[in-house]
């Protein structure tokens, strides 16, 4: 069966460890079609366009699901971010952050193996801000509401449920902000009831913090709001490595975009030292949610025996290799455990 996919390549090392995780999911003998957007973010306005073109957005709806690189956002000041306005756009309420410890990375903890549940489109983030100039206020309005709280959580049980996981975890602040956070606390304890099975619990969001640079081995699933998910994401992600080893997915009921999570890093483009694991990582989420069990097996191996591997590593991971050697050594694994599977 074969796929077409909307492929964003993005900025900075973006094209590089694109073309790295193309090599890579080539080696799974899948049958691909990319229908590339290469105008995107700074580069389109540098050139008079949207930093969003509505041909990106044309594009994502035709296919259904994009693979898409890193794209710079400037800070306080600029256009809105890219990434925030895919997801307001299209609708894709779930962002789902998977860390794991994995080998040949470096870390402080070991036998972490837990996954984030973020919702994306509301809370702090629904873009609602205003500006006093006269009493130089600034305010900005956290929505939370019914619809969106239910969603994101059933969506965390399902995929606990799917995948045997025995826990899920509420992050929250209920304590202090009693009527959004305790909705979706209270919402939580509700479609917990549906999946009797699974061990629902809560933690107040500073504890949360404190227990997962303590003890992360003992969570599983933790679902939140999106402010709240945007730090914990990023938190387990040092965890396990940082932010250029995990995978990163934004899912909605009709689109999904698997993208890398970390920076666009000008500063090393074009320098052919960026490591490409994070966009392997979120191709390999990709593969599972089309279906395609056996090629993201193939490239999740393929990716641990490469790590395994000391030869072969990338100068952030303490070797030399550059991105396509790295790129390489994993496609060769994958192309024979591919191989094998048929």
């Amino acid at each position: 069966m074969g796929y077409t996919i909307t492929l964003i390549p993005g900025d900075g090392i973006g094209p590089e460890v694109t073309e790295a995780t193309l090599i890579v999911l080539e080696a799974t003998g899948i049958d691909i079609s990319w229908d590339v957007c290469e105008s995107i973010g700074a580069a389109s306005v540098a050139s008079g366009g949207s930093p969003l073109p509505e041909s990106v957005l044309t594009s994502i709806r035709r296919n259904k699901i994009a693979l898409k690189g890193p794209v710079t956002t400037p800070v306080g000041k600029g256009f809105k971010s890219v990434n925030v306005q895919l997801r307001q756009k299209l609708d894709l309420f779930a962002n789902v952050r998977p860390c794991n410890t994995l080998p040949g990375i470096r870390t402080r903890f070991e036998n972490v193996d837990l996954v984030i549940f973020r919702e994306n489109t509301e809370g702090l983030y629904s873009g609602m801000e205003t500006y006093d100039e006269r009493l130089e206020i600034a305010d900005a309005t956290a929505r939370v509401t019914r619809q969106g709280t239910e969603r994101i959580i059933r969506f965390c049980f399902e995929y606990a449920r799917k995948n045997h996981k025995s826990q899920v975890t509420l992050a929250h602040k209920a304590n202090i902000l009693k009527i959004t956070s305790g909705m979706f606390l209270r919402i939580g304890g509700e479609i917990a009831e549906e999946y009797p099975e699974i061990e629902f619990n809560d933690r107040i969001i500073d504890n949360m913090c404190m227990q997962l640079v303590t003890r992360p081995e003992n969570y599983q699933c933790i679902v939140t709001t999106n402010l709240f998910g945007d730090i914990l994401s990023d938190l387990c992600a040092g965890l396990v490595g940082g932010l250029g080893v995990v995978a990163g997915a934004n899912i909605g009921d009709d689109f999904a975009v698997f993208e890398s999570v970390h920076g666009s890093a000008p500063d090393i483009a074009g320098r052919s030292v960026a490591n490409p694991m994070a966009l392997i990582r979120s191709a390999e989420m990709m593969m599972g949610h089309l279906g395609e069990a056996t090629a993201a097996r193939s490239i999740r191996q393929g990716l641990i025996d490469t790590l395994s591997d000391e030869r072969v590593a990338t100068p952030d991971l303490g070797g030399s290799a550059s991105t396509m050697e790295f790129a390489n050594a994993v496609a060769d694994r994958v192309a024979s455990l591919s191989a094998v599977a048929k």
